[in-house]
């Protein structure tokens, strides 16, 4: 149900905005419903309170808990049903301060065919519905206590940048979520950063950079927009410097291929508003990339710090459990059988097919 199906049928039960903001808050920031000092069924209109238990049915988008799968780490993989058979994951990130971050999908497969990642093996199956981004977000706090959302897993989050935008906008209003606390992850792509800056919620941006190399970054990103990573990093730093949050970039350390870059990153984000994150590579079977040495990417990390480039090192979650995007749902697609079929064409709106970016 596409969100403006939601408001319309709200309003044919005699919701008001008050009315609307409110049972959206209730389902968002999974509270009861009987949470706050006026109960519901004296709140709302009585054909409202009675199509409840319906409503909220449908907002959950028929999506269902599939795998759970915990790492030693203490972030969890989850694999999500959706009412046509097709699967999606999230992940609960390792706790700080016991509240989990959620990385969420956007996208049952992904176009961009990045070489080292599960999920661009397989291509684009469907696109999700702003519901369905915002049901893996409900159930997750029905699970956890989520104090980040970042739009980093299955999927191009650009590809499909209105159903993602609308999930932005109802996480940083009644969904409880600061605008820092959510984060918008892209390959890049030209339309992004004015849509993002013209936004009520305006989140925090990661950039998958991965390399200075126009011609490697075409090999890796096959199927990303053929845009130059300085000007990639031109336009994705104005952002942050517009919005006020540090432009995050991600960089998937791979041994021997973009793990011997120092020089460029410095001449390219030295004075940059940003941050680089160093990604070990998370091993995928069957890929032709190895995760370099620990203490060599600790090293490079350390050098580009102190050069001027603030670097985080960060450990892949969920590494015992083969926590690689996409790598628990090709996983019980082998083991359990969890249906994949590729929808109808028709099925991907043409303003959001990624061939168009």
């Amino acid at each position: 149900m596409p969100l403006a199906a939601l408001n319309e049928r709200l309003q044919q039960l005699g919701a008001r905005p008050q009315h609307r903001e409110r049972l959206l808050r209730h389902w968002l920031q999974a509270l009861p419903l009987d949470h706050g000092r006026r109960p519901l069924q004296g709140f709302l209109p009585k054909a409202l309170y009675e199509a409840l238990p319906a409503l909220l049915c449908d907002w959950q988008a028929g999506l269902t808990l599939h795998t759970r799968e915990p790492a030693d780490d203490g972030s969890e993989r989850l694999l999500w049903l959706l009412h046509d058979g097709q699967s999606v994951e999230s992940v609960l990130l390792p706790p700080r301060a016991k509240s989990w971050g959620l990385c969420v999908s956007s996208q049952v497969g992904c176009a961009v065919g990045c070489g080292f990642c599960m999920t661009g093996q397989g291509g684009l199956v469907r696109q999700l519905s702003a519901l369905e981004i915002l049901a893996q977000v409900v159930a997750a706090r029905h699970l956890r206590a989520i104090n980040k959302v970042v739009f980093m897993g299955m999927g191009e989050p650009a590809h499909n940048l209105d159903a993602v935008l609308a999930a932005i906008e109802c996480l940083g209003t009644v969904g409880g979520f600061a605008h820092k606390q959510l984060v918008f992850s892209t390959v890049g792509d030209e339309r992004v950063f004015a849509r993002l800056l013209a936004g009520p919620v305006k989140p925090a941006l990661a950039l998958s950079l991965h390399t200075t190399k126009p011609l490697l970054r075409r090999e890796l990103l096959p199927r990303a927009p053929a845009l130059e990573p300085a000007w990639l990093v031109e336009q994705a730093d104005a952002y942050a410097r517009a919005s006020g949050y540090p432009l995050q970039i991600q960089w998937t350390l791979l041994e021997g291929v973009n793990d011997a870059e120092e020089d460029a990153i410095l001449a390219l984000l030295k004075g940059r508003f940003a941050i680089l994150n160093l990604i070990p590579f998370n091993h995928v079977p069957g890929l032709p990339f190895r995760r370099p040495a620990w203490d060599a990417a600790e090293a490079l990390a350390a050098r580009l710090t102190r050069a001027g480039v603030l670097t985080k090192l960060r450990n892949s979650a969920g590494q015992d459990v083969e926590g690689g995007c996409g790598q628990l749902r090709a996983r019980i697609q082998t083991e359990r059988v969890v249906k994949v079929q590729r929808s109808k064409p028709s099925s991907v709106s043409p303003t959001s097919d990624p061939s168009s970016a």
